[in-house]
This record gives C-alpha cells, structure tokens and sequence, in this order.
C-alpha cells in the first residue's frame, strides 16, 4: 500500500484501540480474565495450525540465511506453545491492579486523599522474532486495562497472525471487543514510523529489540518509550566472597543463556581473591566456549586470557564473549560500573554486609543483587507473571515492568461537603 494508505490504515487501527481501551479500562477483573483463560485454551487447540504458520516464517529466515540464534528465537515447538498458554493463565491468576485505592489520608480541611491505580491506555508494542511475545504483551496489557497494538518482526509475521487468531477468539468468547488487541497485518517497515508518531491515540511505546530498533524508536518516537538500551551488566567478586558461591553464579551469570539483556557481559574480581577465582572459573569458560578477554593484571594469572580494549568495557555481547578486569576495592568497582554500565543489572557477590549495603545503595541500575546471578532480572522471577520488557528509564517504571508498570496513578479525593474557605 501506498504511504497515504499505510497513514490512514493506522489511523484507524489507533482510533479503534482509543475505543477498545475505554471498554477494557471498566471490564471486570472476571471479564479479563475469561478472555486470558480462554485465548489459552485457543492457543492449544490452534497448535497445529500455529507451528504451520511458524514453519513458514522459519522456512524464508532460513532462505534469507539469518543468523541461528535469530532462527532460535524465532522457532515455536509445541512446548513453547503450551508455554505461552500457561503464560496467559498465570496473568488471569495475577492481582488486577486496576481501581485499586491505596495512601488514603485525610486532611485537615476534612478531606480524604489517595491514590487509584489506572491503565495508561494504549499501548504499542514493537519487537522482533520471538512469536511468544504477542501472547505475552497482549495478556499483560489486558489484565492491565490496556488496549495494545502490536507490532512484530516481518520475519515472525504468519506466527503472529495466527497468535493473534486465538486472542481474539478469547477476547469474544468474553464478551471484550477485539479491537483491544491489534496485530500489524503489514509488514511494510513505514508503519513503524507511523505508529510511533500517533500522539493522539497511542500513550506508550515499548520497543523489545536489537539496539538498532530502541534507538530508532527513542529518537525519532513522540509518545513516551519505556525501554533500556544496553544490557551491559555486571559482577564483582568480593574480597569476602564465599568461592564455591562466587564461581557458580559467575558460570551462570555468563553462560545460562548468551543472548539476553540479563546476562553477565564484565566480570570484577578484587585482587585479592583473584588467584583464587580466575583459574577454575576461566576454565569452566574455557570448557564452555567462551572467550575471555581481560586487563594486563587479569592475564598475568591467566595468560591465555586475550587481552581486553576500551571497547570491550562498552560491549554488550550477547554472545560466548566476556570481558574481566581486577579492582582493588568496592570503590574501583563501582566506578567501573557507573562509568561502563547501561543501569540494568548489577550484582555483588560478598559476605561483608557492609560492602553490600554500599552496593545496592550507590550502583545506580533498575536491578541490583547481592549474592545471585543477574539471569533472576525478570520480571518471572520477580513475581510479576510476565513482563512486558526491561526499563532503565527513571520516570514512571524502571526494571522489568509487569501489570503495576502498565498502569499508573490519580488521585482521588473522598468529600462530605467541605469547601475551601481562605
């Protein structure tokens, strides 16, 4: 279609969703849920149909011949499909947050003030390969009180239609307009463009992607982004650190999974506890695949170690690379991290309390951890069902944000006929 067409047919998806989330803002929490419950239901019974869909998009990634961990994540199995089921039923079990009224105080005039917690209204979401993240942001942004519009990658585009199939269906069955979730049916790149500029329709942007993409979004967007950037996260390794516990997290932290925003990308070691952490755990890297690249005092204990640049302290690899320097101190660390870190996750391993509490309270990132492996920086493992992303913006929500991070707060004031007298 041509641009004109591309504007109007946005357009009309942003006016649809501005009067699907007013319905979805009053809906009963038994409403959403019904519609959560039985998209899951659709989502098993549609299976079949769904890895066909998914066997075409991965059939043309493969013939474009793109890389196999962008094919990993875009493949679908009939165990991530029940997963995805499962996921929707574990929001339908979440709290609502919606209407619920905290702080109320009363004043001295006689009134009483507090909070309501609200949806944001409409939300667009963009990202990439993984098919899993239509069910998932649209369930979030439904329990939530949402209206979503989502927006995937051309390559998962027949997965994430048929997703979208099953959404709607549970959407009907529960009587909720299906207009409260909207799919892309255009792979056609400008309609990222458009979408991102619909101030009047659209209230939040949550890009999910390479860094390209958020970068994109967050310069030219002019409707507010919740995002993060870089995932470049850290650990240190006290001087108190218990060893056996130092080297498994640190395996973990690197080697659970390459290719998430979560993962341990530089590792600091105190210099006094180096000769005795480096060896083993450069081994279990070694054994692993991954390659270690390190400072001048790093590599005097292990020589094998390439040696680190600049460059490598800013990289976000999300690959089998990790970059390891010795400090001296907490304080070398924490510089090392506020000046290299993108404020996502950060974790000391310690059994100086001290040294602990100075962590979590000077490290300026969305998640820090004293004793765990930066993987647990999700928003699963955090209690909040599912997450809808990574935020290391500082106003409205920051770290993985959930069903609390999609809504926001008015106040409301409860009167028995005071009036404002001086």
């Amino acid at each position: 279609m041509n641009l004109d067409d591309l504007r109007n047919h946005i357009t009309l998806l942003g006016q649809q969703s501005r009067a699907a989330s007013r319905l979805v803002a009053k809906a009963s929490t038994a409403s959403k849920n019904k519609a959560l419950r039985s998209a899951a239901q659709y989502i098993r019974q549609h299976s079949e149909f769904i890895l066909e869909a998914n066997h075409k998009d991965l059939s043309k990634a493969k013939e474009q011949g793109l890389e196999a961990s962008f094919i990993d994540r875009l493949t679908l199995t009939a165990n991530s499909i029940e997963n995805m089921a499962q996921g929707l039923e574990q929001i339908a079990l979440l709290p609502d947050p919606v209407g619920e009224i905290t702080d109320v105080a009363r004043r001295p005039s006689g009134i009483e003030v507090g909070k309501m917690r609200v949806p944001l209204g409409v939300i667009a979401i963009i990202y990439e390969a993984r098919p899993n993240v239509t069910a998932d942001a649209a369930g979030l942004c439904l329990k939530s009180g949402n209206a979503c519009i989502l927006r995937g990658g051309s390559e998962a585009f027949h997965s994430n239609q048929e997703i979208a199939k099953a959404l709607h269906l549970g959407l009907r069955e529960a009587g909720l307009p299906e207009s409260a979730i909207q799919v892309l049916s255009t792979t056609d790149r400008a309609a990222v463009g458009e979408l991102i500029t619909l101030n009047h329709y659209i209230d939040v942007i949550v890009p999910r992607g390479g860094k390209g993409l958020i970068e994109r979004i967050a310069k030219e967007a002019t409707i507010p982004v919740i995002k993060h950037l870089d995932g470049i996260c850290h650990v240190f390794i006290d001087r108190s650190a218990d060893i056996k516990m130092a080297i498994a997290i640190a395996d973990n932290a690197k080697t659970q999974r390459y290719g998430t925003c979560n993962t341990m990308e530089t590792l600091l070691v105190h210099q006094d506890i180096a000769e005795q952490v480096l060896p083993p755990l450069v081994a279990i890297y070694t054994s692993k695949g991954v390659e270690c690249r390190a400072d001048s005092l790093a590599r005097k204990i292990v020589p094998q170690m390439k040696e680190a640049t600049e460059e490598d302290w800013l990289t976000e690899y999300l690959a089998p690379i990790l970059s390891i320097k010795l400090v001296a101190n907490l304080d070398e660390a924490i510089d090392h991290i506020s000046r290299y870190g993108s404020q996502h996750t950060d974790a000391i391993i310690t059994n100086d309390w001290n040294n602990a509490n100075r962590f979590i309270r000077e490290v300026d990132s969305s998640s820090v951890m004293v004793n765990a492996s930066t993987r647990f920086a999700d928003g699963f493992e955090y209690g909040l069902g599912a997450e809808i992303g990574i935020s290391t913006d500082k106003l409205h929500a920051r770290g993985p944000v959930g069903l609390e991070g999609l809504t926001n707060q008015k106040y409301v004031v409860f009167g028995h006929g005071e009036i404002r007298v001086g």
